[in-house]
């Protein structure tokens, strides 16, 4: 009777230790909540390498910028989200405004990231980068005969450029680099010049502007250059109308072309500060950026990282190196500009 006693409270202590020990663990557990507007198997499997590497666990949730935005809005300082994941340096301001970053120091960003791609009081950092460029007709267009953003505005192409409509965050984003060029009486009279030059209103998005290239609707098209890299391997149809195109990079001769990017910031009520910054700081690795750019076709941000062949194969370019934050600060502007020109 005793003993039977005994071995009932021994058995109960040991099941005790075991659930307090579980229990221990699991808060113990190293977590990462990401919260990503991007959608790329190549992403996961970074994921899941940062998470071999360094035992840290990425809680993942996605969905579209503006969705993620409006949830960390009303998450607030409840917000589970360490880390925020979006597209476009305009989307990257949207989030700044609404005061959903926080700043964070680390030599390793410093070094991996070039200043014009990262916020300078360390808001955001840029994980990816697209060059917006120009697509020509070869049968229609000489070589050299386009060569700047500038020229888009020259009544010499009228009724043949082809261009994405002003809500569309990418154009606002070019026409936010070009009144840091231009100013803002020079951006507007540009922003009047490409749409008396239009060939048709604006319509569809940047693959629909080549394919426009390619159908004789207009001799000219603006794009970002991932756009252009997937249709060389996308369906016959986007082959053949990426046959008929080639690409020019603006702007060689003075700023350099525009780029836009990805980027990630530390969500500033992150409860896992110090593992979002480890997460971040991976992301920047060459090993990682050279395949969360291929995802999607872009170019790495890191210099020391291999460029995708296909991106290779388009040319090595200068790129403009005005501070991708300040295409965000421009974009109130650049939007009423676009609209004051007639842009829709």
């Amino acid at each position: 009777m005793i003993m039977t006693s005994f071995r009932s409270v021994m058995l109960a202590s040991s099941a005790a230790i075991v659930a307090f020990l579980t229990t221990c663990f699991v808060q113990a557990e190293e977590v990462v909540n990401v919260y990503s507007a991007r959608h790329y198997d190549t992403d996961d499997s970074i994921y899941d390498e940062f998470t071999a590497k360094t035992g840290i666990k990425v809680n993942l949730i996605s969905a579209s910028s503006d969705a993620l935005i409006e949830r960390l809005q009303r998450e607030g300082k409840r917000s589970p989200a360490d880390v925020f994941i979006t597209v476009d340096a305009g989307r990257l301001f949207q989030a700044e405004q609404k005061d959903i970053f926080q700043p964070i120091k680390s030599a390793t960003l410093e070094k991996q990231i070039p200043a014009n791609l990262r916020h300078p009081d360390g808001l955001w950092f840029g994980l990816t980068k697209r060059a917006r460029i120009i697509l020509r007709s070869k049968d229609r267009t000489k070589k050299g005969e386009i060569k700047t953003y500038e020229d888009l505005a020259n009544p010499k192409w009228k009724g043949k450029v082809l261009i994405r409509g002003s809500s569309n965050v990418y154009n606002q984003s070019l026409v936010g680099s070009i009144i840091e060029a231009q100013g803002k009486s020079g951006a507007e009279a540009w922003c009047k010049g490409v749409v008396a030059n239009m060939a048709r209103p604006p319509q569809g998005g940047d693959r629909d502007q080549i394919k426009g290239v390619a159908a004789g609707e207009g001799d000219v098209a603006v794009a970002n250059s991932y756009y252009f890299a997937r249709m060389l391997s996308g369906t016959p149809e986007e082959r053949e109308a990426a046959s008929k195109v080639e690409v020019v990079f603006p702007n060689q001769e003075n700023r350099g072309t525009h780029v836009n990017l990805s980027g990630v910031g530390v969500v500033k009520a992150a409860p896992n500060k110090a593992n979002a910054i480890k997460f971040i700081e991976f992301l920047a690795s060459d090993r990682a950026q050279e395949v969360f750019a291929k995802g999607n076709n872009e170019y790495p941000v890191a210099p020391s990282a291999q460029t995708i062949p296909v991106l290779k194969e388009f040319g090595e370019f200068k790129e403009d190196q005005i501070n991708a934050a300040k295409f965000g600060n421009n974009n109130t502007e650049a939007i009423r500009m676009m609209d004051r020109a007639g842009w829709r």
